[in-house]
């Protein structure tokens, strides 16, 4: 089944804005109808908010998921912006599809997930799992889980969606997306990647820190590099003007969107 979502807004372009591990299309509220000219549009990952679950969640899956939602749409040549697990998937797309990008923009995200020894995967694993474990739920954790990843200036309009949108999360979708992350290396791909790119780091996110997206920058050919301060890992609800005039000036530079 393809994949759910909404949109705003027209124009010959569209942007597809792919959300993280705790998030559905809500998450992209502030950023939704904030480009003129561009048709904005945000998908529920399949497991979160209306779209089906895959048999299994693998970033091939995902990948395919998200092809197939743009092939029932007609969108050609996509404008992909991808945050933490979303950026992932909008590596993996780009990696296999690189006649589909018209540009990549890559917010709070890795090119491998953890350490080559899997010490930092399994503590990450367990720091997620251990309480859902214990029988807490999703709407327990939320809380806790937002106030870690966010900055010294975040929104606190912007929090309250994070963590009402986390709570929503169903266990299982959770528990197969930090299945899924375990393993993920896309780093032989970057150099690959020749679409323009934007990469955006928030100066106080410690899951996805900036010196580590500084580096995957460096090593994609047509990448440029912005950091928002004072933001953590939800940039885009945390300090939404910010994030989305970093957006906006990217697509300006490269006329996106100036032609209806």
């Amino acid at each position: 089944m393809t994949p759910a979502y909404v949109a705003t807004g027209t124009g010959r372009e569209t942007i597809v804005l792919l959300h993280g591990l705790g998030g559905s299309h809500e998450v992209w509220q502030p950023q939704m109808g904030a480009f003129p000219g561009l048709r904005t549009l945000a998908w529920d990952m399949p497991g979160y908010g209306q779209s089906a679950s895959l048999p299994e969640m693998t970033f091939t899956a995902l990948g395919h998921a998200l092809e197939a939602l743009l092939n029932e749409l007609g969108i050609r040549n996509v404008h992909l912006v991808g945050h933490s697990m979303g950026g992932m998937v909008a590596l993996e797309y780009a990696a296999t599809h690189p006649d589909r990008i018209a540009s990549l923009a890559l917010s709070a995200t890795s090119a491998a997930f953890g350490t080559s020894n899997g010490t930092w995967q399994r503590q990450f694993v367990s720091a997620r799992l251990a309480p859902l474990d214990a029988g807490q739920t999703m709407a327990d954790l939320a809380p806790s889980l937002v106030a870690g990843m966010i900055g010294e200036s975040a929104d606190p309009a912007g929090v309250a969606i994070a963590e009402q949108i986390m709570s929503a999360v169903p266990e299982d979708t959770y528990r197969a997306a930090i299945a899924c992350l375990v393993g993920f290396d896309k780093r032989a791909a970057l150099a690959a990647i020749q679409a323009p790119t934007l990469l955006i780091a928030g100066s106080s996110d410690k899951v996805a820190p900036p010196a580590m997206m500084e580096r995957m920058a460096a090593r994609m050919p047509s990448a440029r590099y912005r950091v928002i301060e004072n933001a953590g890992h939800l940039m885009n609800l945390e300090q939404p003007a910010a994030f989305n005039a970093a957006l906006a000036a990217f697509y300006r530079d490269l006329k996106i969107g100036q032609n209806g």
